[in-house]
């Protein structure tokens, strides 16, 4: 049940105030909710409307001192109850919706729910050749998404940055021979429109988890958006990132663990498992692995997987390159496409027990 002329929830609107949400009962119709906008508008809050599986909420923000005022709408036709929302991420939170979102990320593919979606590819995007190798062989092995860096943000100003715009162009060509959609990092708020029109998921990496100009105006697309979590970045921070793309009207945000920095050294990361059930805890958005970038470590990386599996990941975005030793970028931690075709293999079972679908 849409509602038009609402327009998205901004950060700076709800800093400093306490949102509630009036839930509406399952049956009730177009006109009561449309109803219950009006009165939210007359009381002074800003209405905003999630639509749910089998009913519908409004968030409604304004000045504390007023929330008391909300209850009565209790007494509204179609009103089930009216709840705070107490944290400080109000979109992403369980608050405003206690159902798992699931939702396409391209037509036909589906994450969230009992959908686990795996995204697989090189690192950086090389050659033609390399491109449709990769291609063929992720999809033959059950990936539903490919994965390569058009845009690559190096630690080292001397290494490899990425072909850009040439890039992009070979994921369309190796989209066009597989039929497989592309996730592709942005690097910067001026090439948000370029990557907008190759992409089909557009990615946030580690570096840019809190590059809010960017996180906005990706929030602004009809896209869904891969967002990674920071290096550093704890989980209400990574929640708060995600709530500048969601509160811009970009519901179809998905969030990515990738390992975070602390004292080890045995690895590239230290990937947080625990952060996924937290996560599911805190948000009804969907929640991936990458166990790539978390381990640096090919021979790490299938054991991630499978225990992203059995702690309730969403999905996996793996890094597969036809010749690790002679990769541009990251091929210490690349597996071969035979070694991800027998991590796919031993995921189904996995995913079997786990209740999912790949």
């Amino acid at each position: 049940m849409a509602v038009c002329g609402l327009r998205a929830l901004h950060i700076s609107e709800l800093e400093g105030k306490k949102p509630m949400v009036i839930v509406m009962k399952k049956n009730a119709d177009k006109e009561q909710l449309e109803a219950v906008i009006r009165r939210i508008e007359e009381l002074g809050y800003r209405p905003h409307v999630i639509e749910g599986e089998t009913r519908n909420v409004v968030g409604a923000v304004g000045d504390e001192r007023g929330k008391m005022v909300l209850q009565g709408l209790e007494s509204m036709p179609g009103v089930d109850n009216v709840v705070p929302i107490l944290k400080p991420y109000k979109l992403a939170s369980q608050e405003v919706q206690s159902e798992p979102s699931v939702f396409e990320v391209a037509p036909g593919v589906l994450i969230g729910g009992t959908h686990h979606l795996v995204m697989a590819g090189p690192c950086s995007v090389e050659s033609e050749e390399q491109m449709i190798s990769v291609a063929r062989s992720v999809k033959a092995a059950g990936a539903r998404v490919l994965r390569g860096g058009a845009f690559k943000p190096r630690t080292s100003p001397y290494a490899f940055q990425g072909l850009e715009e040439e890039g992009l162009r070979l994921l369309d060509l190796a989209r066009a021979e597989t039929g497989l959609p592309i996730v592709t990092e942005v690097v910067n708020p001026r090439d948000v429109e370029l990557v907008a029109r190759y992409a089909d998921i557009m990615q946030v990496g580690a570096r840019n988890t809190q590059n809010f100009p960017l996180l906005k105006m990706l929030g602004q697309l009809d896209k869904p958006i891969l967002l990674k979590r920071g290096m550093a970045t704890s989980i209400q921070e990574f929640l708060m990132s995600a709530e500048y793309i969601l509160s811009e009207g970009n519901r179809r945000v998905i969030l990515c663990e990738r390992g975070i920095r602390t004292f080890e050294t045995a690895t590239r990361n230290t990937l947080d498992i625990s952060a996924i059930p937290v996560l599911k805890e805190q948000t009804h958005l969907p929640v991936m692995i990458d166990p790539s970038h978390a381990t640096g470590h090919a021979s790490l990386v299938p054991s991630m997987c499978y225990a992203s599996m059995a702690a309730g990941a969403d999905g996996l975005i793996v890094e597969v390159h036809p010749d690790p030793a002679q990769a541009l970028c990251d091929g210490p931690q690349s597996l071969t496409p035979e070694d991800f075709s027998a991590v796919m293999a031993q995921l189904r079972r996995f995913a079997e027990v786990a209740g999912k679908t790949i």
